[in-house]
């Protein structure tokens, strides 16, 4: 059973700035895995063609159980606003079109092995400006935070049911570590095992001592390049079998590694 977490930087290249489905596609299949969280996710904006990205990965993996969740409504960096549970996201059902879809942006879940449920937790915005690197350089730009959001799904897996989630916090110090600690929360409530695949956006061992969960893979994955900082991570809580091998290939899209672990 192979787990790995991805931030998508909405699908886009570093080699080109260019969002290829073929890119996409052969990155999630080098992946090889049966369950991914997603981050930085891109549903209906004309930058990644309007497509529905978790949907894209789900036809890659050839998983038939997915969900992209919103964390804000319009584009990022431009005029948005902060999503609710009462705005659409999009899952495998098929019920919805992409293209006809208001643009939004947020995380995804694709599991290869049944779902049992899904639960959203939704995650308030640091009222701070804080610096951030763009992606592919080195300049630094002063940003507004946005709202962010955890989506966890209860899975009936070869190893038993089990909770596996995904998230992507904020870049503000201090209030990531509030996000972590109310996520977190949240899914203890769930069936554990439990797995926490996702961007924190802080490096060790600040998400184990905010969770008491166990680190699952210790390596760097940013930026993709040259790796110097963990910012994503894979977290445990509850019995598990041991990790049979870590992987954090750089893939054709995005600027952190892939980080998976297999049990």
């Amino acid at each position: 059973m192979r787990l790995a977490t991805l931030n998508l930087l909405n699908g886009m290249s570093l080699s080109d700035r260019a969002v290829t489905p073929a890119r996409l596609d052969e990155a999630v299949r080098e992946l090889r895995a049966d369950v991914v969280g997603l981050q930085e996710v891109d549903r209906g904006q004309p930058r990644s063609h309007a497509a529905d990205l978790t949907r894209s990965v789900a036809q890659s993996m050839q998983a038939p159980y997915w969900r992209f969740v919103p964390a804000l409504i319009g584009t990022p960096g431009f005029d948005w606003r902060a999503a609710t549970d009462d705005d659409p996201g999009s899952d495998d059902s098929g019920a919805d079109d992409a293209a006809g879809a208001e643009a939004s942006y947020g995380i995804g879940l694709v599991s290869r092995w049944p779902v049992l449920s899904w639960q959203v937790t939704r995650l308030s915005a640091a009222s701070v400006r804080s610096p951030v690197m763009l992606p592919g350089s080195k300049q630094v730009v002063w940003l507004k935070d946005e709202p962010r959001v955890g989506l966890a799904a209860v899975i009936e897996t070869p190893l038993g049911v089990m909770t596996v989630a995904t998230t992507h916090l904020s870049f503000v110090p201090v209030w990531n570590g509030v996000q972590l600690r109310t996520f977190t929360a949240d899914l203890a409530e769930l069936p554990g095992p439990r797995i926490l695949l996702g961007d924190l956006n802080m490096p060790p061992p600040f998400p184990r001592l905010l969770t008491g969960w166990r680190v699952l893979a210790k390596v760097a994955t940013y930026p993709a390049w040259e790796p110097k900082i963990q910012l994503d991570h894979v977290l445990a809580s509850g019995d598990l079998p041991p990790v049979a091998a870590v992987e954090f290939p750089e893939l054709a899209v995005s600027d952190h590694r892939a980080l998976l672990v297999e049990f």
